[in-house]
């Protein structure tokens, strides 16, 4: 038996982004952004609103970095989604957030956070959304294993959980994409 609950923004999992921008004067910002994903191979998408310093930040900069929040940073990736930088200009040294330059797109990288794409923007749709092309995808050598790629079990990606406002650590391998289902062909 299922039971019914209406229209809701529930979907599983939600990644927790940590989108990085650089503001008019230099410093950085960070905001923690849960909607947004794969727009194409080589795109994201992120559902922003205008009124985000973060949404400026990337219309100015043309710019902008999405990180992975993890597991060992669930504080300082939930207070920057708190926080709004129109109102709160120390949030990145609040958070304890530590930006370098990004060699590929005007935007920092969190040091903290050991996974993240650098991406250019492309355009604003329509209905607001920022669509921008993946430059680059970096990350520290501390979450990668011994082929050079991640290694989720080294790298604990949280993700948001719509329903009790929660964070989930991600990482259990269950199954093997593109392999398993093959048993029934």
């Amino acid at each position: 038996m299922r039971k019914n609950f209406g229209s809701k923004s529930w979907f599983y999992p939600l990644p927790v982004l940590i989108i990085a921008t650089y503001n008019e004067d230099g410093t950085a910002n960070a905001m923690n952004a849960a909607w947004g994903g794969l727009y194409d191979g080589d795109k994201v998408v992120l559902c922003l609103s205008g009124g985000h310093k973060t949404t400026s930040n990337i219309k100015a900069k043309g710019a902008f970095t999405v990180s992975f929040a993890d597991a060992e940073h669930v504080v300082p990736a939930d207070y920057v989604g708190m926080a709004s930088a129109n109102t709160e200009p120390e949030k990145m040294e609040k958070a304890g957030f530590h930006a370098v330059k990004s060699e590929y797109v005007n935007a920092p990288l969190i040091d903290e956070l050991p996974v993240a794409m650098e991406c250019r923007l492309l355009k604003i749709n329509e209905d607001g959304n920022i669509i921008g092309q993946i430059v680059n995808v970096s990350a520290d050598e501390r979450v990668l294993a011994a082929d050079g790629t991640i290694d989720l079990e080294k790298f604990h990606p949280i993700s948001f959980e719509p329903a009790h406002n929660a964070y989930h650590v991600l990482g259990q391998k269950v199954g093997n994409a593109f392999k398993d289902g093959a048993q029934l062909k």
